[in-house]
């Protein structure tokens, strides 16, 4: 039960950060990738302050025998790239770019009623469920 009360903080803070930071209005994101028009470099600050906080996490784990609420931590043990991460990278990238949207913040923005968001999550889904159907690793 504990686990799951942490999840729902975690999440409950991740949705309000990108809430306040204005990261579910597209436009915004639009506008950090329009490097040529009206660039607006607020996504960038966001990013920076995520690495930043992320990074000393990391650093904070590495002096911690055990996590508090699991047996281990799970940090990624492949360093690789291989053509599945690039791929997926590229896909996430188009994706992004066209509408503005990645995961996080499409189900955050749900809340917003935009029908173009419910079809960006549907598609979102549909991806997933394609990824499950159809990997062979």
């Amino acid at each position: 039960m504990i686990r799951a009360a942490a999840g729902l903080a975690s999440g409950a803070l991740f949705g309000g950060g990108i809430l306040v930071s204005g990261m579910i209005n597209p436009e915004r994101v639009l506008g950090f990738l329009d490097v040529t028009g009206r660039w607006d470099p607020t996504l960038a600050f966001v990013m920076a302050g995520a690495v930043l906080i992320s990074a000393l996490g990391y650093l904070l784990s590495k002096r911690m025998p055990q996590p508090f609420l699991d047996s281990r931590f799970h940090f990624p043990d492949r360093k690789s790239i291989d053509p599945p991460l690039v791929v997926g990278a590229v896909i996430f990238g188009i994706g992004w770019g066209l509408v503005g949207l990645c995961p996080g913040p499409a189900l955050a923005g749900l809340g917003s009623l935009n029908i173009s968001v419910f079809i960006f999550v549907g598609a979102m889904l549909a991806g997933m469920v394609g990824w499950r159907v159809f990997d062979r690793s």
